[in-house]
């Protein structure tokens, strides 16, 4: 074993050397440096703002759905390692992955019956795109390889899934001229029980129409836009989007990779609308925060399409593709998360985001408060100041990660009341000093 090495050699050693997320090289903020982490509480190796220990407000980018270090999920990971942590999935198969693709089969829209277990939910977007592309090109109709999606929506950032996210205020404008070009619809109108627009469902109908020769599919984040802006729309215009694609021949995808498992108060953001996508994209809570694993579903008529044309398989396939210890742990994940009583729990940490934001509303800067499950908004009027922000919330007790004009929070489902609270509190001192 190599000698353990201290708080300050490894951060200076990760300022020399570790690039992270959406950041320079090197970095411009020390990171909190993370020791250990148990129920929704991180563990810090060195005290930051007075507290060695904070309650996560994020779950780790929405994924940690059931906390850190749960036993039943230690125990999948531990129970499959002793077996295998991984085999090849070209020409093999194991049990993990194939009760994992039939529990989603199970649990997804009835007709989703296919499931390619990807590496990311970026990657699962890949997948997706170029299943619908592969779909028609097999079907004879070539010219149909654009894509169609809203304003406002992130999607990944490996190539095809930047080419939908927001071209202008998004975090991939750099890349315009260079992504493919894509069709974008106005953004939703807000507000997840405001009345659906009809001129806003006529906008979207009347562009799918216009480009319906050219266009493989429609993808949207349905019911909540995560990174692209953490605003939430009507249900209602998923119906309307699957009405449009229907009459004018032209694929749906739903990317449900952060509004997956619950977090939005239905299982599937899709269950709001009750409408089945033709590809749906899964990951972040699939596999409970333990791994990275995603997945992307499809319908029997979108397979049995690639399969009869030219090339007639999905060209694809991840060397991690079905991994046997992700798979084992999303299947526990799921379970865990089907055997509880989870809607309610969202329901109750809705209500506690309701109570403890509400305040925030009276700020001054601030310019929208919202919340929808297990999800929790506070929208300035300006760009966040991140270290002032980020400093306020770490003195509060609690992990929060704002991005541009936004503060917000997505704790996992296992935190309490007085947790709930405490992170309300520090989205609100964040909102003060950010």
């Amino acid at each position: 074993m190599p000698e353990p090495l201290g708080p300050r050699e490894l951060l200076a050693l990760d300022r020399q050397h570790v690039w992270h997320p959406y950041g320079p090289m090197p970095g411009t903020a020390a990171p909190l440096l993370v020791e250990s982490a148990s129920g929704v509480r991180l563990r810090l190796a060195e005290p930051a703002e007075g507290r060695d220990e904070l309650v996560d407000g994020m779950s780790s980018w929405w994924s940690a759905v059931h906390g850190y270090n749960h036993p039943v999920l230690n125990d999948a990971a531990r129970g499959q390692l002793e077996r295998m942590s991984h085999v090849m999935f070209g020409g093999l198969t194991h049990e993990p992955a194939v009760r994992l693709v039939k529990r989603l089969v199970d649990i997804t829209p009835e007709p989703l019956q296919h499931v390619f277990l990807a590496d990311s939910g970026s990657v699962s977007v890949e997948v997706a795109v170029k299943m619908c592309l592969q779909y028609w090109r097999s079907l004879g109709k070539p010219r149909k390889q654009r894509l169609l999606t809203w304003r406002g929506g992130y999607h990944g950032d490996t190539w095809q899934p930047m080419s939908v996210c927001d071209p202008d205020g998004g975090m991939h404008e750099l890349w315009q001229g260079v992504l493919p070009r894509q069709v974008f619809a106005d953004t939703p109108p807000p507000g997840f029980d405001a009345p659906a627009d009809p001129a806003y469902a006529d906008h979207l109908r009347e562009l799918i129409g216009r480009h319906a020769d050219e266009l493989a599919a429609v993808i949207v984040e349905p019911v909540v836009q995560g990174a692209g802006g953490m605003s939430f729309h009507s249900p209602e215009y998923l119906r309307v989007l699957r009405e449009a694609c229907d009459a004018h021949d032209v694929l749906l995808v739903f990317d449900e990779i952060a509004t997956g498992f619950g977090r939005t108060g239905a299982l599937f953001a899709a269950g709001h609308a009750a409408v089945a996508p033709d590809v749906m994209c899964l990951g972040k809570a699939l596999t409970g925060g333990y791994l990275t694993l995603a997945a992307t579903l499809c319908t029997t008529a979108v397979a049995d399409g690639i399969s009869r044309g030219e090339l007639p398989v999905l060209a694809h396939g991840p060397t991690f593709m079905g991994n046997p210890l992700a798979a084992a742990v999303a299947d526990a994940s799921i379970e865990l998360l089907l055997s509880q009583d989870w809607a309610q729990e969202v329901k109750r940490i809705e209500a506690g985001l309701r109570a403890g934001l509400a305040p925030a509303a009276e700020l001054p800067g601030v310019r929208d408060v919202r919340v929808l499950g297990a999800i929790g908004v506070v929208q300035l009027d300006h760009a966040v100041d991140m270290a002032a922000a980020t400093r306020a919330a770490v003195g509060a007790g609690v992990w929060l990660r704002p991005f541009r004009d936004l503060i917000y929070t997505m704790p996992p489902y296992i935190t309490g009341d007085d947790e709930v609270a405490r992170i309300c509190d520090a989205v609100c001192a964040a909102a003060r000093e950010g």
